[in-house]
């Protein structure tokens, strides 16, 4: 995989709940420099990054329900429309642990739904649903998943990155059997390094959700000089 290639991999992240708008600032011009497939940020900072990535090419993403998964699927369709409304592409929304738990596919299901459906109706938009896989069991992994592909979602994300444990490739390789070439799916939490991006992306993930894009894209960038 080379340079671009890889970046393009990356949603370069910032959502510490100290970020300031000089860190949006930082992240954006980051994404800018290794063209990074999107910024994903809280919603609050998404006009601000829509105005600093302007002609980059590089995508706004905005959390929604983030991270508990807890507020209301009406909640979580306004707060994604508004992120949406000011200048977002992407949404990644957090799913409703409980209803998972619970094995409330219905439910879970028509979460999905009606927030994709109320969204791609409006916007051209991707979507992402976060199961927080570190939480549910492999049984329960399945159900997220295959209610998400059922109710039309664009990608299966792992992880908030904020609870137990982010991604592991072995959670990779089971999403990917349900999704097949459907449902995309974006690895989050806990991916720091070259070697850790790099096996997610070979166990199936398309999207690589991580705050250190720029450590990894200099990881590669060494690789190459040293292979060459």
């Amino acid at each position: 995989m080379n340079v671009q290639e890889l970046a393009k991999t990356i949603d370069n992240t910032q959502l510490k709940p100290y970020t300031t708008r000089a860190h949006i600032t930082s992240l954006c011009a980051r994404a800018r420099k290794y063209k990074f497939a999107s910024v994903c940020i809280n919603p609050c900072y998404v006009t601000q990054a829509t105005k600093e990535l302007e002609g980059s090419g590089v995508q706004v993403c905005a959390v929604v329900g983030f991270p508990l998964g807890a507020a209301t699927t009406r909640i979580k369709t306004l707060e994604a429309k508004e992120a949406l409304e000011c200048g977002a592409s992407e949404i990644d929304f957090v799913l409703n642990i409980g209803n998972i738990k619970t094995g409330n596919k219905k439910e879970i299901e028509k979460e999905i739904y009606t927030i994709v459906n109320s969204l791609k109706q409006l916007y051209p938009c991707t979507i992402k649903s976060i199961i927080e896989t570190c939480l549910l069991t492999k049984e329960e992994k399945i159900l997220a998943c295959e209610s998400a592909v059922k109710a039309g979602i664009d990608y299966v994300k792992t992880s908030t990155g904020f609870s137990t444990e982010g991604a592991k490739h072995t959670d990779i390789k089971l999403l990917k059997k349900i999704t097949g070439t459907t449902v995309k799916i974006k690895a989050a939490g806990g991916i720091k390094t070259l070697d850790t991006a790099l096996k997610m992306l070979q166990s199936g993930a398309d999207r690589l959700g991580t705050s250190s894009g720029e450590k990894i894209m200099q990881e590669q960038l060494t690789n190459i000089l040293n292979i060459t």
